[in-house]
């Protein structure tokens, strides 16, 4: 069983889109952090269920998508990093992967 650990930058870029969300929609914004920690303790006896990153050939990064968002991680060893989280439409820059 892997261990999950979200990374400080995955957990602010997970506030500034609930924080966007609750403008609108507090529950809703509630209801996407809840079932975003939810979605990705399932990693933990999976870690490679995720989808790789269709725009990375051979990476070590996967995804999970829980719309709006999708999520990125990696597996080292017996540990699964949450790394990056952007809402579905943005472009995802490689190079903010590659630094983390």
């Amino acid at each position: 069983m892997a261990r999950i650990i979200w990374t400080e930058p995955a957990l602010n870029e997970l506030d500034e889109i609930a924080d966007y969300i609750s403008l609108d929609n507090p529950t809703a914004a509630k209801k996407l952090v809840r079932s975003a920690f939810k979605e990705i303790e399932r990693l933990a006896p999976h870690p490679k269920s995720g989808k790789l990153v269709d725009e990375i050939d051979n990476s070590v990064y996967r995804e999970v998508v829980l719309s709006p968002c999708r999520i990125f991680y990696r597996q080292e060893h017996e540990i699964v990093y949450i790394v990056h989280v952007i809402r579905e439409e943005q472009y995802l820059h490689l190079d903010i992967l590659k630094l983390r």
